[in-house]
């Protein structure tokens, strides 16, 4: 029997920066026109003020390890398709917190999992990260054996074996992206442990000294969020996406140090800059995009220095934002310095 309510779309983790633009591209997209877009967040690092105001639009404030209130949404709502991009997605800082990183990013998906499997959604999009790779040879490619070295990495890695378990098994239909050091508007500039490109702006606004680990010699392809969209958007809908994982993000690797001058360089102020012991984390880490490519078409692709200008634009008129720090440290020993004596605010 088909369901006559309206067909609902979920986003988790949507008042965060990457879940702000993939529900406005969601709205703007044609295919999505009779859908209804449910946005959940537990506001742990998003905004409310992030996600665009749409009678399409309705907002659940909950956290995906909450498993009832998750189930509820699936009974409550004709749920076709999920996109789940709610994460704590700090690499560092997850060795620290491996408790809350893997009930969160682990079993909170899990519990997502579970109910899409029950009420046979359509499609379940989910965000995984180049995280899963470890220090693999560069650029990081699909079929490349993946060797996660930190917890974040080695949960994204379990949600994407368990999705196949359960397409394998119940026939779900997924589609598992892995972005890489996104950055852009609604970022949140507070967050002192993730985000370099947030934070450096954040320091900069506060006149105080860019953090920069080791020399900085350090390589990202750093990503502008709005070049992720139309792919994430357009899975559901490629049946040549189905049950594949695709890189998605820039191409072009920029050093930490590089980043720093191109910052700075917006904000026409001279670098600052703090250099703190090195951390443990992969040197060298980038993708390749022609399976992404191949499939959807080439995706827009812009410089950093034009999505760095776009950010600042909207930071400068956000202004500098403050965070408490975490509190819940499960692990000191090793802690790296800075993150050692940061103070409650």
């Amino acid at each position: 029997m088909s369901d006559s309510r309206p067909p609902v779309v979920l986003i988790t983790g949507a008042a965060g920066f990457l879940g702000a633009h993939l529900t406005r591209s969601l709205l703007a997209d044609a295919r999505y026109d009779d859908h209804l877009l449910l946005a959940v967040d537990d506001l742990s690092g998003g905004f409310r003020e992030n996600l665009p105001e749409s009678e399409r639009v309705e907002f659940a404030r909950l956290s995906v390890t909450d498993s009832p209130a998750m189930d509820q949404l699936f009974v409550d709502r004709n749920i076709c398709y999920v996109f789940h991009l709610a994460a704590y997605a700090a690499e560092g800082l997850s060795h620290f917190i491996r408790r809350f990183n893997y009930t969160n990013n682990l079993l909170g998906s899990v519990n997502l999992i579970n109910a899409a499997v029950r009420h046979e959604v359509r499609h379940f999009v989910f965000t995984s990260s180049i995280a899963v790779y470890g220090a693999a040879q560069v650029p990081m490619k699909e079929d490349m054996l993946p060797v996660p070295e930190d917890p974040y990495g080695i949960s994204k890695l379990a949600v994407e074996l368990d999705l196949d378990c359960a397409r394998r098994l119940f026939g779900l239909k997924y589609t598992v992206f892995r972005p890489h050091n996104v950055y852009g508007e609604y970022q949140n500039l507070g967050d002192r442990y993730r985000n370099v490109v947030g934070i450096f702006m954040n320091r900069i606004m506060q006149g105080e000294q860019l953090p920069v680990f080791g020399d900085g010699s350090q390589k990202r392809a750093f990503s502008y969020v709005a070049d992720l969209m139309d792919p994430l958007v357009s899975c559901p809908f490629v049946p040549e996406a189905a049950g594949e994982v695709f890189n998605v993000g820039a191409s072009t690797p920029t050093s930490v140090l590089e980043l720093a001058h191109v910052v700075c360089r917006e904000f026409d102020v001279e670098p600052q800059l703090d250099f703190q012991p090195p951390r443990d984390e992969v040197v060298n880490a980038w993708s390749d995009h022609s399976k992404c490519d191949r499939v959807f078409g080439p995706s827009s692709s812009t410089s950093l220095e034009d999505g760095i200008s776009n950010m600042a634009a909207w930071a400068r008129q956000t202004g500098a934002r403050s965070s408490n720090r975490f509190s819940n440290i499960e692990i000191t020993r090793g802690l790296p310095p800075g993150w050692v004596n940061v103070v409650d605010e």
